[in-house]
């Protein structure tokens, strides 16, 4: 899915007033002491403060999958990860060489690495049960391959939910011939959500219940707003028909920020990350959505970007002000920033229901303000798929009992599935 949105000024202008949750809260107070408490290596505590992410490049890498403890929201918690680095190191490969990765597992049940995006022999496509068996607890698996490709891209695991657990990293892959696209610097920011809770119990709860983390459903406040801004007759109409169809119109995310953290290269909101530029550069930022549920809208307030890649394949530069980036999509965009100053790279939930921030700045001792969240999105009929336009409802059976209303539609003016979105 892919959305780009016109400018908007008014977002440009930054709010000291933004309310953070509870959890981000917590974690500012006790971001230090957790540093000090956390076994991190070197290379994870510098990624921990806002640095870049740990790189490794060459031809063979070995890479372990381990458990780890971690804190992003007060609270320590047991993630699963890379070399002991959360995210896990970002790969930097060349085009045309033969790459070899040794995995070993050290956790107590089977994993897997999947190269996402990668033209490679099925064998080593790391998916378990289709090509390969997976690697057994203490076991090491060598991943060899021909890199066919160039541009950004990402790995992480394919067995059981470890993915939302931290076992993923970035892949950067240089070209063969001059890249196409000037840059003076890049930075990759890798996008996700974390929960405190298990993943089973996030599955399990909602086997349960679809909505059981949707916290922004219709209440009577907002029944009676409608009824007062709509009237009694079309408000009941319009619930009417929701009901019907078994939908909600603030059935906008699966999972929210109700249990999400949403962190920006391993980093909460309450400790941003940090990358640097200088004045009339031309600086390549590489995003990532390594999130489990997550869809993200990107923007930095003051400042333009150019989309040069989507999905690792170069495209038509456009110069946009916001994008949306679904589960597993990256985007390169280049930004110019003019003078020496501080920006905010802020990525909010498609939901609104929280967000993650970068401080881009010129200067270490600059902090860009935080902007306030767009308002939440309502949902209209053409957003679930369904354009009502042409339909006589009159002869319309809504239930699973009876279609027989189905001779009232203009089957030509009604569009199902993705494209509707």
């Amino acid at each position: 899915m892919t959305v780009f949105k016109p400018s908007h000024e008014e977002q440009n202008k930054s709010s000291s007033g933004t309310v953070l949750s509870r959890r981000q809260f917590v974690f500012g107070a006790s971001a230090m002491l957790a540093l000090t408490t956390i076994p991190f290596s070197k290379n994870a505590l510098a990624s921990a403060i806002g640095q870049s992410l740990t790189q490794l490049s060459g031809k063979v890498f070995d890479l372990s999958i381990d458990y780890k403890t971690v804190n992003f929201t007060g609270t320590p918690a047991r993630a699963t990860v890379i070399n002991q680095l959360f995210p896990g190191p970002l790969l930097r490969w060349k085009e045309g060489e033969t790459v070899t990765l040794r995995v070993k597992n050290n956790l107590d049940h089977d994993s897997s690495l999947h190269w996402h995006g990668m033209i490679l022999p099925t064998e080593m496509d790391g998916v378990p049960g289709l090509s390969f068996a997976g690697i057994k607890p203490g076991e090491t698996f060598e991943y060899k391959f021909p890199v066919k490709q160039s541009g950004t891209y990402w790995y992480h695991s394919h067995s059981g939910f470890q993915e939302q657990t931290g076992v993923y990293g970035a892949i950067v892959i240089d070209p063969k011939e001059a890249d196409p696209v000037v840059f003076d610097r890049e930075h990759v920011i890798m996008l996700s959500d974390w929960s405190d809770e298990a993943p089973e119990t996030i599955y399990a709860n909602l086997k349960k219940q679809s909505d059981y983390y949707n916290y922004s459903e219709r209440t009577m406040s907002d029944l009676f707003s409608d009824i007062k801004k709509q009237g009694l007759v079309n408000t009941w109409r319009a619930r009417s028909m929701w009901n019907q169809e078994r939908m909600s119109d603030r059935d906008i995310s699966d999972v929210t920020g109700a249990t999400y953290t949403y962190l920006m290269n391993g980093n909460p909101p309450a400790q941003p990350w940090q990358a640097l530029f200088k004045q009339g550069e031309k600086v390549r930022l590489r995003f990532i959505n390594s999130s489990a549920m997550t869809i993200f809208d990107v923007r930095i307030p003051g400042l333009k970007m150019t989309v040069v890649a989507s999905d690792g394949q170069n495209v038509q530069p456009v110069t946009i002000d916001e994008f949306r980036i679904g589960v597993a999509e990256t985007y390169d965009v280049i930004v110019e920033p003019k003078m020496e100053d501080a920006y905010c790279i802020f990525v909010q939930s498609i939901d609104r229901s929280g967000y993650t921030v970068g401080n881009f700045t010129s200067d270490e001792m600059f902090t860009a303000k935080i902007p306030d969240m767009d308002p939440m999105p309502i949902l209209g009929h053409g957003d679930m798929g369904m354009n009502m336009e042409g339909m006589d409802h009159s002869k319309m059976a809504m239930g699973s009992d009876s279609m027989s209303g189905m001779e009232g539609m203009d089957h030509s003016k009604m569009a199902m599935g993705s494209d509707a979105m």
